[in-house]
Parts: structure tokens; C-alpha cells; sequence
């Protein structure tokens, strides 16, 4: 049975997935290409991985309810969590 929660999550799953596709993926591998040519991340970059990191964590619920979304969103977070830490490393 299709529950109105249900409705609501797939909902802003599709919206996230959508995001994550077009928007998300493409730039946080397009910031890990700049760190391994040795570049450093700059204010707008570090925004971008906060607000990232910040989403996530705010649809903790969500991700309980539909654990199959866990993979991506922990993939996602994996990434920039290395993207930060070449970064830092580029900063030496």
C-alpha cells in the first residue's frame, strides 16, 4: 500500500536524484579533476561541498525510510570528503 509519506518521498527523491545527475555529480567530479591537476579549492568550491554535505545530513530521516538511497548519498559524501582532503593536501 502507498502511503501519503510514500508519495512525499519519492517525491523528493526524484527531485534529489535529479539534482544529483545534473548538478551535483557533474561539478563534485569536475572539483576532483582540479585537485588531482594540483589545483586548490577556493571559497565558492568549499561552499558547494558544505552545502552538499549539509543536504545529506538533513535527510537523515528520508535516507532511514529508503536505506537503498543510503549507497548514493554515502558514495556522494565519500567524494567530497576526498575532493577536501587532496585539496588541503594541494594547499601545502
Amino acid at each position: 500500500m502507498v502511503t501519503d509519506q510514500n508519495k512525499h518521498d519519492i517525491g523528493i527523491i526524484t527531485v534529489l536524484l535529479d539534482r544529483f545527475e545534473h548538478q551535483r555529480l557533474p561539478t563534485a567530479l569536475a572539483m576532483q579533476k582540479k585537485v588531482e591537476d594540483g589545483e586548490t579549492l577556493n571559497e565558492i568550491d568549499l561552499q558547494f561541498l558544505k552545502e552538499v554535505s549539509t543536504d545529506i545530513n538533513s535527510n537523515n530521516a528520508l535516507l532511514d525510510r529508503h536505506p537503498d538511497c543510503k549507497d548514493i548519498a554515502t558514495r556522494m559524501l565519500n567524494l567530497c570528503c576526498d575532493i577536501t582532503k587532496k585539496g588541503l593536501e594541494n594547499e601545502k
